[in-house]
């Protein structure tokens, strides 16, 4: 396998927010991301455009916007979003009108799909490259990584923005939530070409099964 590489990460998580000393922090197992329903502000997009943006979505926004902020991607280049749960808060709120009402509400339906979170970000940032969205069986991060990376692979595209986001699962879940319930969101760039600051793969052995574990790679 040729050598790809991943470079220009940016997160955000409750209790750390953007900041890279914090996320630092984080990666070295000092401090934890915080367990809470907050978002980031996304002050730089339209007040009505974010007024019903979910955990997940405006995550996903923000992440997006940095990356493009920090670097010189071109709007043209492809996205592929990678989530375990998605909207897992309106997808659940969904079903509960389905069950509770025997009916759903289309404003509700079309933020509750599973590429929300990206088209959202596509449409706030003119992006037209066009996304992916995948939901990995169990969780697996490291199968979802090889998907994204396969047109850099094939050489069908120089680069491939990846963004990975999930929100926190709802209290009304109880016990079936998972233990390792932390909101977070990454952006980075899959390229064919090395770069400033990246880490480079000629294999997928030393990709971690989690995201939270790639992305501790990542930063340390």
């Amino acid at each position: 396998m040729k050598n790809i590489y991943f470079s220009d990460i940016t997160a955000w998580a409750p209790g750390l927010g953007s900041d890279k000393e914090l996320w630092q922090e984080w990666a070295n197992d000092i401090i934890p991301i915080e367990q809470k329903k907050v978002s980031p502000k996304l002050e730089y997009t339209d007040p009505l455009f974010r007024r019903r943006l979910s955990q997940i979505t405006k995550m996903t926004v923000h992440v997006i916007h940095n990356l493009l902020e920090n670097t010189h991607i071109s709007s043209e280049t492809k996205i592929v979003f990678i989530s375990q749960r998605g909207e897992i808060e309106r997808e659940f709120t969904i079903n509960q009108g389905l069950i509770e009402d025997n009916m759903i509400l289309p404003a509700g339906f079309s933020l509750s799909v599973f590429n929300t979170p990206v088209s959202s970000a596509t449409l706030a940032f003119g992006l037209k490259g066009g996304y992916s969205v995948i939901y990995p069986s169990k969780g697996n991060f490291k199968d979802a990584f090889k998907l994204a990376s396969a047109p850099v692979l094939a050489g069908t595209e120089k680069d491939i923005i990846l963004v990975y986001a999930d929100e926190i699962v709802p209290e009304v879940y109880g016990e079936k939530r998972p233990l390792q319930n932390y909101p977070l969101a990454f952006a980075g760039i899959i390229s064919s070409e090395e770069k400033d600051y990246c880490i480079s793969f000629d294999d997928f052995s030393n990709v971690p099964e989690s995201p939270q574990d790639f992305l501790k790679l990542m930063l340390k």
